[in-house]
C-alpha cells in the first residue's frame, strides 16, 4: 500500500502529487484493473501473444529503412 507523510511547509496539493506518483510508481492501479474480472489461463495466453505479435510488428515498423527519392 502507497503510503505519505505530510512533509513539514508542503501543500495539500504536493502531497496529493507525490501519492499519484507513488501509486502509479507502484503499478497498483494496473492490477487492479487487470483483475477486475477473471480471466481464464488459456484467455489470458491468447491475450498475451497478440499482444507479442502486435509488440513485434510495430518493432519491425520501426526499422524498416524508407525508400529514397530519386534527385
Amino acid at each position: 500500500m502507497a503510503t505519505v507523510i505530510l512533509r513539514p511547509n508542503e501543500s495539500q496539493e504536493q502531497l496529493l502529487k507525490r501519492f499519484r506518483k507513488k501509486v502509479a510508481k507502484s503499478g497498483i492501479l494496473s492490477t487492479v484493473r487487470r483483475k477486475r474480472w477473471f480471466v481464464s489461463k488459456s484467455e489470458l495466453r491468447r491475450i498475451q501473444r497478440k499482444k507479442a505479435i502486435r509488440r513485434l510488428k510495430r518493432r519491425e515498423r520501426k526499422y524498416v529503412p524508407r525508400a529514397r527519392r530519386p534527385a
